[in-house]
């Protein structure tokens, strides 16, 4: 059975947990939390742009922690709902111009000192940079692109996450391949064998998990937007950048 019942749309039961409407709240825990999540999620775009611009592993690894640090200092994801631009554009130019700004030497002296906001692994995040492929994009147009995969990325996990906390986590394993192809027939009486229930309730619960997840996407695209009309600019950029 999927983690939510007929009677609690995931719609509104996920928009409590936006980490932007967290970023809002005045109490210090659940404002620390909206910032572990948009921290975790969304570093490793920051990164890959930083490093696109010229730097240096050591050197991007430092201005990443750093950029995060100042927009915690700032508590700018307290402001996000003021914007009137596409959050990944808003980022972007704010992370410009901190790269404009920064000063080797000033963050030079930030290594292996003072609170690291971002959790980053420089093996993995090249690694991960290694695999990125050879294209004339702008660094801009490639922070776009690593950005809706970390959006869809992050809703993922936060899926996941619904899952195991309601003790649903091997529901989970089992069909969450079936969030981005479709059964073909026979898949859905062998994972129903597996869980030991009915093909039929497998379907049932692949489009809730579909559900689910779509409505976990739209508020982490939504990032705190109220305007529906911007919402829908937002879902259709990121369709956009992921069919790219």
């Amino acid at each position: 059975m999927p983690p939510h019942s007929d009677e609690s749309p995931p719609s509104a039961r996920f928009a409590t947990t936006r980490w932007t409407l967290l970023g809002n709240a005045g109490e210090a825990s659940r404002r620390d939390k909206a910032w572990e999540h948009f921290s975790r999620s969304y570093w490793y775009p920051v990164y890959a742009y930083i490093r696109r611009r010229g730097h240096g592993p050591d050197n991007a690894s430092d201005l990443t922690q750093a950029f995060f640090a100042k927009l915690i200092e700032q508590d700018w994801l307290s402001k996000v709902e003021q914007r009137d631009a596409r959050f990944s554009t808003l980022l972007v130019t704010i992370l410009k111009n901190f790269l404009i700004k920064s000063h080797h030497r000033e963050t030079a002296q930030k290594r292996g000192g003072g609170e690291k906001p971002v959790s980053l692994d420089l093996a993995h995040a090249e690694h991960w940079f290694g695999q990125e492929p050879a294209t004339p994009d702008a660094p801009e147009a490639f922070f776009e692109k690593r950005w809706a995969h970390a959006v869809m990325e992050a809703a993922l996990a936060r899926l996941r996450e619904e899952y195991d906390s309601t003790g649903k986590g091997k529901v989970f394993e089992a069909i969450s391949q079936f969030l981005y192809r479709e059964a073909v027939p026979g898949d859905y009486d062998a994972v129903g064998e597996q869980l030991g229930i009915h093909g039929r309730s497998v379907a049932v619960a692949v489009y809730r998990m579909r559900t689910d997840f779509r409505a976990m996407v739209r508020n982490e695209v939504a990032a705190g937007l109220r305007d529906d009309s911007l919402v829908e600019e937002e879902m259709k950029s990121l369709v956009e950048l992921l069919g790219t």
